[in-house]
C-alpha cells in the first residue's frame, strides 16, 4: 500500500544540524509533513521557513519522557522517526567523560517510544561502525581512524547492538555514511547503498542532500531492515 504522505509524519530529532536539516529539506520536497525536533526551537529560527508543512517542537532524545512526548503528540500516522543527533558540534578535546552508553540510551528511548506504532527508525550512523572483516571494524585500524575518537566508535557500536535487541516489531535502519560527508560536496541527486562491510574503494565524497535521499527513500520505499547499511556517493553517470 502506498503511503499516505499529507496524512502521515515523519519526526526528525536533531533537525537544526547538517544532516537533520537535509532530511527535513528532502522529506518537504517529497510532500511529507515534517516535525523538527530540537532542544531550543529558539536556535533554529530558519527552520520553520523551510515550508508550511514542517511543525518545529522542543524535545530531547536523552529524555524518554520527552521523547514519548513528542511521539504521542503528533496527530495522525507517524510514518517514520529520524535520529540525526550528535552530542556535540567539534569532537572534543577528551571522550573522558562521555558515556560509553550514551547511544544506547537514545536506542532504548526511541525503541520504548515506537514499538507499539509500526513506525519505522532511521539512524544516522558513522562510518567507522562499518566492519572491516567478520572480526573487525574501521574504527579498530589504526590508520584510518584517530585514535583518541575510538571511545565515541565504541560508543555508536554499543548502540548498534543495542538495536540488535530490540524487539522484532521495532523497523530499524542505521545508515552509515562514508569519511567523505561534507557540506561543500555538490549534490548529484545519487548515491550507492552498501552492506555493513565498508568499502575502502568507495572514494566519491557524499553529500548532506544526497544522504537524505537515502533516508527518505529508505522511509518511502524501505528495501533493508534491522540492520547496518553503508551509502557511498555515486558519480552523476556511473
Amino acid at each position: 500500500m502506498a503511503m499516505d504522505r499529507k496524512n502521515s509524519s515523519i519526526i526528525v530529532f536533531g533537525a537544526g544540524g547538517r544532516a537533520g536539516r537535509a532530511i527535513v529539506a528532502q522529506a518537504l520536497r517529497r510532500g511529507h509533513r515534517v516535525v523538527g525536533v530540537v532542544r531550543d526551537p529558539a536556535r533554529y529560527p530558519g527552520l520553520a521557513d523551510l515550508g508550511d508543512d514542517v511543525t518545529v517542537v522542543a524535545g530531547d532524545l536523552t529524555d524518554a519522557s520527552s521523547v514519548e512526548s513528542v511521539i504521542s503528540g503528533v496527530s495522525g500516522e507517524v510514518a517514520a522517526v529520524v535520529n540525526a543527533v550528535t552530542p556535540f558540534t567539534a569532537p572534543p578535546e577528551s571522550f573522558d567523560d562521555f558515556d560509553d552508553d550514551y547511544y544506547v540510551h537514545l536506542v532504548e528511548n526511541l525503541s520504548r517510544a515506537v514499538a507499539d506504532r509500526g513506525c519505522r527508525v532511521v539512524e544516522i550512523g558513522l562510518f567507522a561502525m562499518l566492519k572491516t572483516s567478520d572480526v573487525s571494524r574501521v574504527y579498530q585500524d589504526v590508520v584510518a581512524f584517530p585514535e583518541f575518537l575510538r571511545p565515541f566508535a565504541v560508543a555508536r557500536v554499543r548502540g548498534l547492538n543495542a538495536w540488535g535487541d530490540q524487539p522484532d516489531r521495532v523497523d530499524w535502519l542505521v545508515l552509515s555514511p562514508p569519511p567523505g560527508l561534507a557540506s561543500h560536496t555538490r549534490s548529484t541527486g545519487r548515491y550507492r547503498l552498501g552492506d555493513d562491510v565498508f568499502d575502502p574503494k568507495a572514494t566519491v565524497h557524499l553529500s548532506y542532500a544526497d544522504l537524505a535521499v537515502a533516508v527518505l527513500d529508505q522511509i518511502d520505499t524501505p528495501t533493508v531492515h534491522r540492520c547496518q547499511a553503508a551509502v557511498y556517493g555515486l558519480e552523476v553517470g556511473a
